[in-house]
């Protein structure tokens, strides 16, 4: 008897919610399809279920409104659709950059190829030879990137996120500095250094070996597509490097052959393997100096590298290489879920830098669909514009604490972009107030 009072009313309660417009049912083909990203299917199930019913012969005011063409939701079917177009939005946007990136020049190429067998890069010949330790583990040379980390002294109300460079790129401007650091007390005998290590090795086993010093975590990888699991352990970042790099290219996810086949086509000797080590030295989590993406761009350059796609196997980047590194950085920030904005890769240029977004031209993939070009163009400032005393000066002026505090920027990325695209008062006065200063 209780459950059936129960259930009368509740079923009272649900038609008083319709009747005033209030609660409502949700598809469950709609929820399905929305938990599944699948938003345009989403919004059709939702506005169907939505649409008025056929018109009654004695109409009532809400059946006329009905049938002049105008549905009113419930509350519950109105939350489902700004759920979906919401993330539609989102998706939409990270399309566009995904676009982008793929159509980059020197890009191509990894989305091509889904075999691999044709897997067109080669191991250079100066990794595979053997040293004169030969240990199982040190027996050939020893590939190493170094990478500072990013400082900004200004970004112009985070406007280097890659939708409102790419939507208002007049606007998107940043001013920072790429630095070399040292732990007061812990590295007081060697000084600031770069805090991004990176090494690339041939072993003398069949596998994809990726270690993290600074987490404590190593994991070997037989198989190809098992590169592409991002969220199985520690080791995402690592993960979303070797495919942005091209040691296993993204147009490879989905296959479940050997990775023997990748190293087969890349010329390493039967039996051998690839080890890559990063370190991360002195630099707790979320210390907002956009290491993720700089040890994205580290792991991407040691790749590069060790394939033949830069001119020098050691050395500077040329800026075409710095840029391709990038791009491709943005890349494993979309795999590895990390996020940021095109600024955080600026540990790739050294010095000083002025980077800004620009308009597109008829050879860009951006140009007829987007105000902006996804990669901005980086000046690092001459000796004249910011002489040595400046630099000294700026150096003696700053005090890098940690606050001990660490911060999931996803979030805080998705609200600039929202209170963007919505053009909210207060936060546009203070974009234009942030360029104004900037400039001055």
């Amino acid at each position: 008897i209780e459950r059936e009072e129960r259930e009368a009313k509740s079923a009272e309660v649900e038609a008083k919610a319709e009747a005033d417009g209030a609660g409502g049912k949700i598809p469950p083909e709609g929820m399905s399809s929305l938990l599944s990203r699948d938003f345009d299917a989403a919004i059709d199930s939702f506005l169907e279920a939505s649409a008025p019913a056929a018109p009654q012969s004695v109409p009532s005011a809400a059946s006329a409104s009905s049938s002049s063409g105008l549905a009113i939701p419930s509350d519950a079917l109105s939350s489902a659709l700004a759920s979906a177009y919401y993330q539609l939005g989102f998706q939409t946007l990270a399309d566009q950059v995904r676009t982008s990136v793929r159509e980059y020049p020197g890009n191509k190429w990894m989305f091509e190829c889904e075999a691999g067998r044709d897997h067109p890069c080669k191991i250079d010949e100066e990794l595979l030879l053997p040293s004169s330790d030969n240990g199982k583990d040190s027996g050939r040379k020893v590939l190493r990137e170094r990478t500072p980390v990013r400082m900004d002294l200004s970004h112009s109300g985070w406007s280097d996120i890659f939708f409102l460079g790419m939507d208002y790129p007049s606007g998107a401007r940043v001013l920072n500095v790429s630095v070399d650091l040292a732990v007061r007390g812990v590295h007081d005998d060697v000084g600031p250094r770069p805090p991004i290590e990176c090494t690339l090795l041939v072993i003398d086993e069949p596998v994809l070996r990726l270690t993290s010093v600074d987490l404590g975590c190593s994991v070997d990888i037989t198989v190809v597509n098992d590169a592409f699991d991002f969220a199985a352990d520690y080791l995402g970042l690592l993960k979303a490097g070797i495919v942005a790099g091209g040691i296993v290219p993204p147009g490879l996810e989905g296959s479940d052959v050997p990775l023997t086949e990748v190293f087969d086509a890349l010329g390493l000797p039967q039996g051998c393997g690839l080890h890559l080590t990063t370190n991360v030295n002195g630099i707790p989590k979320g210390s907002r100096l956009a290491v993720s993406t700089n040890l994205l761009g580290s792991i991407i350059a040691l790749c590069m590298r060790a394939t033949g796609q830069t001119s020098s196997l050691v050395g500077e980047l040329t800026e075409e290489e710095r840029r391709l590194a990038a791009a491709r950085a943005i890349l494993g920030e979309w795999l590895g879920g990390s996020g940021g904005g095109w600024q955080d890769s600026g540990g790739l240029w050294p010095g000083i830098k002025l980077i800004r977004a620009v308009e597109p031209t008829p050879a860009d993939p951006e140009w007829g669909v987007s105000r902006g070009r996804l990669l901005p163009v980086h000046h690092r400032l001459t000796e004249q514009e910011a002489p040595s005393q400046l630099r000294e000066a700026l150096c003696k002026s700053l005090v890098l604490v940690h606050g001990g505090m660490a911060q999931n920027v996803g979030p805080v990325l998705e609200m600039v972009t929202e209170r963007y695209l919505l053009r909210s008062s207060k936060e546009w006065i203070a974009r234009k107030e942030a360029c104004s200063i900037l400039d001055s």
